[in-house]
């Protein structure tokens, strides 16, 4: 290994964005879909295994140009598969994403953190509604992503973090959690840096990557 680069941005919500947590144990009138949630602040979290699906799921399609069919995680191009790993053959990645945590709790105290909102499946039979209770992150919560990139071969950093900008771009066009057909989980990403631990490469290059994706704005409230 050569080094690391540690990504940091700011994950903004602009819609409403549920990612579940368990709901084995609720209460009776508990909200029905609840989301996930730090146990020592109560908070909701953007899980890393979230972001890296996702992410990796975008870059898979955008390659293949068949969501049809998709090939098998093992089996995906190799450019996804050196920044994201495989399991047969055992294949690490290159890319490591921390949990993001909520960042403005304090701007959102007045109005808190999360909404319920209300949905009903009419059932085309008989008309019958089945009322159920999303829990969503507001609009306007910001979580704080973390990404270390490993640097084990200088010549493909680029072409790497090039390929990881472009899925931010796709996640910005895409959504982040459940319920997406539906107008949940619109994100934006802003305000990258990128600091290097004992890998020499050129940041300032590569943080012009990420500024494409900072000035990338499709959805706006």
């Amino acid at each position: 290994m050569y080094g690391k680069i540690l990504i940091r941005c700011d994950l903004e919500v602009r819609t409403g964005m549920h990612i579940g947590g368990s709901s084995a144990f609720s209460a009776i009138g508990a909200v029905d879909s609840p989301v996930v949630r730090d146990p020592y602040t109560s908070y909701p979290i953007v899980p890393g295994s979230s972001l890296k699906g996702k992410l990796r799921t975008l870059l898979a399609r955008s390659i293949c140009q068949d969501i049809e069919h998709m090939p098998v995680f093992d089996k995906d191009d190799e450019r996804i598969l050196r920044l994201f790993g495989s399991s047969e053959p055992v294949r690490r990645s290159r890319l490591q994403f921390a949990d993001a945590f909520l960042s403005n709790a304090k701007e959102l105290s007045n109005v808190g953190v999360t909404e319920v909102k209300t949905e009903n499946a009419i059932s085309r039979a008989n008309s019958v509604a089945n009322p159920r209770q999303i829990e969503r992150v507001i609009a306007g919560a910001k979580f704080g992503v973390s990404i270390v990139y490993d640097v084990t071969d200088p010549a493909q950093v680029e072409e790497d973090l090039s390929l990881l900008a472009k899925g931010m771009k796709l996640l910005q066009m895409d959504y982040l959690g459940g319920h997406g057909s539906r107008g949940s989980g619109r994100v934006s990403l802003k305000n990258f840096a990128l600091e290097g631990y004992g890998a020499q490469v050129d940041l300032s290059h590569l943080k012009s990557l990420f500024d494409e994706v900072d000035s990338y704005e499709l959805f706006s409230v």
